[in-house]
C-alpha cells in the first residue's frame, strides 16, 4: 500500500524544493490530478481578487502557480498540505493509527470504490476495469484469478486441538476429544459418522421372526449393537430390491457396517439353529433375558407376557411364572411371541409334574419345595436328603433357615450366602430365618431331580446340613446342633484355604 503514496508530498513542507521534485517521466496519479485541479481552482479564485498574481499556461492550457521550468511536470508536492489529521488520506491515517479504513471513507477520499469483492468495473480488487489497485496511479495489471473463500472451520478447530495438547498433554486431549470433535463439526459443518466401518467384532446372535419386514430387521440389528443406525441399514436395503430375509437366527458381529451386515444376513453359512437353554435352578429374570437375546424379542414384550400369569392355565392363586418354567432347551421359532414361548415352558413343567406322580392340587407346593431343594443341594445324590431335612423341620415347626430363600428375597438370584443383617430382616417375606414354613413362592425353576427328591425323599432324622467343600459338593448331614457345629468348623476351614470363594 505505501509504495503508491508520496510521503514527501503529504507530510513535507510544500516549499522544500528537494522534496517537490519528481521524475519527469512519471505520469500523474489520480490523486495528484485531483490535487492539481483543486489548486487550479484556488489560484483562479485568487486571480479574481488579486490581479497582482501572475499565471503561466502550460502546453495544454493547464494553469499552474508561479514560474516554473517547462521541463518539470506537476509534482505531488503541488497538492495542498494537510494541516489536520482528519485531512489526511484514510489509508495514511490507517498506517499511522493502525485502524482499518472503511470502504465509505476510502471512496469519499477518492481512493476507489473497492470493497474487496469481484466487481466488474471501477477500481475494485480483482475487477475487470480500472488499474486493479483502486486507481492509485500504478500501471495496469492483468486481473487475478478469484481466490476461493477459505474454510476457517478446520483452521480454528486445529488451533483448538493444538492448544489442548500443549496445555494438558495427551491425557487432556483424550478427555477433551469429544468436545473437540463437536467444535470441528460445528465449524466445518461435518457430523459424526452414522455407520460403523469394517466387518465388526464380538459375536452376537440375532433372530429374524416370521413376518418381519425390512424396518423390523433394521431395528433388531441396531438393538443388538450390530449396526449403528437402523435408518442407514434400511436405506441400503431399499436400494437392494432383490434382498429377501429368511426367518431364523443368524451369527453376526457387533459394530458391523451396514453393507457388511446385509451381506452376512444373505450368507446361509451364518444361519444357526439357536435355542433358549434353561439350566436347572435358573430364575425367571434370567430366562427373560435369554428370550430377549436369543429369540429376538423385546424386553417390553417379554416382561408383559411374564406378568400376564392368568394366561397360562396355572392353578388359582399363582402370582408368578417363577418355578413353572421347566428347565430344558427350547428351539427358536421365529414366528413365536413371548407368550408362546412361556406357554411351551409351562406346559412342559406340567407334563413332568404329571410324570412324577404329582396331583394338580399338589403342583404348587411341590414346585415351591423343589425350587428350594434345587438351590440348596449340591450333588444329585444329596437332593433326597436335603428334601428330608426341610420336611423334618416343617414337621416340628422349626424355621427352615435357608440362605437361598433370604437371598432371593433381597433380589439376588445368583448366590445362597447372606449377611447377619439380611437374615435378621423380618420385612423380607422370603426370610425363612424369621418366618416359618415354606417361602410364599418358588425361588427358582426346578428340574426333574429336585421334583423327584420332593416326591421321593430319603429316610433320616437330619435337621442340619452344610456343604463342607464347594468344589466337590461334599455335604455333611447332622441330627443335632452340636454335630452341625463341627461340620460348620470344617466348612470354615475350607473357606480359609480357598479365599477365592469368599
Amino acid at each position: 500500500m505505501t509504495d503508491d503514496l508520496d510521503w514527501n508530498a503529504i507530510i513535507a513542507p510544500g516549499d522544500d524544493p528537494d522534496r517537490r521534485r519528481t521524475p519527469s517521466d512519471r505520469p500523474l496519479s489520480r490523486r495528484e490530478a485531483r490535487a492539481l485541479e483543486a489548486e487550479r481552482a484556488r489560484r483562479s479564485s485568487a486571480e479574481d481578487t488579486d490581479p497582482r498574481e501572475a499565471t503561466v499556461r502550460g502546453d495544454e492550457g493547464d494553469t499552474v502557480d508561479g514560474p516554473r521550468s517547462d521541463d518539470r511536470p506537476v509534482s505531488p508536492a503541488d497538492a495542498p498540505v494537510a494541516s489536520r489529521p482528519e485531512e489526511l488520506h484514510p489509508e495514511v491515517q490507517a498506517l499511522l493509527t493502525g485502524e482499518v479504513p472503511s470502504a465509505a471513507s476510502v471512496a469519499a477520499s477518492g481512493g476507489g470504490a473497492s470493497d474487496g469483492g469481484d466487481h466488474a468495473g471501477g477500481g475494485g480488487r480483482g475487477g475487470a476495469g480500472g488499474d486493479g489497485r483502486g486507481g492509485r496511479g500504478r500501471a495496469s495489471r492483468p486481473p487475478r484469478e478469484p481466490r476461493p473463500g477459505r474454510r476457517r472451520g478446520p483452521l480454528i478447530a486445529g488451533i483448538v486441538i493444538v492448544a489442548i495438547v500443549l496445555a494438558g498433554g495427551v491425557s487432556a486431549y483424550a478427555f477433551a476429544a469429544p468436545k473437540v470433535q463437536q467444535l470441528v463439526s460445528a465449524f466445518s459443518g461435518s457430523k459424526e459418522p452414522d455407520d460403523y466401518t469394517g466387518s465388526g467384532k464380538d459375536k452376537v446372535t440375532i433372530t429374524i421372526k416370521q413376518g418381519d419386514i425390512g424396518e423390523n430387521v433394521a431395528a433388531t440389528l441396531q438393538r443388538s449393537g450390530v449396526v449403528k443406525d437402523s435408518k442407514v441399514f434400511y436405506k441400503l436395503l431399499l436400494a437392494s430390491p432383490d434382498v429377501q430375509f429368511q426367518p431364523g437366527s443368524y451369527a453376526m458381529k457387533k459394530q458391523m457396517s451396514s453393507k457388511s451386515a446385509l451381506a452376512a444376513l444373505q450368507d446361509d453359512s451364518n444361519r444357526v439353529q439357536a435355542s433358549i437353554v434353561i439350566p436347572e435352578g435358573t430364575a425367571l429374570a434370567d430366562i427373560e433375558a435369554g428370550m430377549v437375546s436369543k429369540a429376538g424379542l423385546t424386553k417390553t414384550e417379554v416382561a408383559a407376557a411374564a406378568k400376564d400369569v392368568s394366561a397360562y392355565g396355572l392353578p388359582s392363586g399363582v402370582t408368578t411364572l417363577e418355578g413353572w418354567l421347566f428347565p430344558a432347551t427350547y428351539p427358536i421359532n421365529p414366528g413365536w411371541s413371548a407368550q408362546q414361548y412361556f406357554q411351551a415352558m409351562v406346559d412342559t413343567m406340567q407334563e413332568h409334574l404329571a410324570a412324577a406322580g404329582v396331583r394338580k392340587a399338589d403342583q404348587e407346593r411341590t414346585i415351591v419345595f423343589a425350587s428350594l431343594v434345587q438351590k440348596e443341594a449340591g450333588l444329585a445324590a444329596d437332593y433326597p436328603k436335603v428334601a428330608r431335612v426341610f420336611q423334618n423341620r416343617l414337621d416340628i415347626d422349626m424355621p427352615l433357615q435357608s440362605d437361598a430363600t433370604v437371598a432371593y428375597g433381597t433380589g439376588n438370584t445368583h448366590r445362597v450366602t447372606t449377611t447377619d443383617d439380611e437374615r435378621g430382616d423380618a420385612s423380607n417375606p422370603y426370610n425363612t430365618y424369621e418366618h416359618s414354613g415354606l417361602p410364599p413362592a418358588p425361588i427358582s425353576n426346578p428340574g426333574d431331580v429336585a421334583i423327584k427328591a420332593v416326591t421321593n425323599m430319603a429316610q433320616g432324622k437330619w435337621l442340619y446340613f452344610v456343604t463342607v467343600d464347594l468344589e466337590t459338593g461334599e455335604t455333611v448331614f447332622s441330627d443335632t446342633y452340636d454335630q452341625h457345629l463341627v461340620a460348620v468348623d470344617q466348612f470354615q476351614a475350607w473357606l480359609r484355604a480357598h479365599p477365592d470363594y469368599q
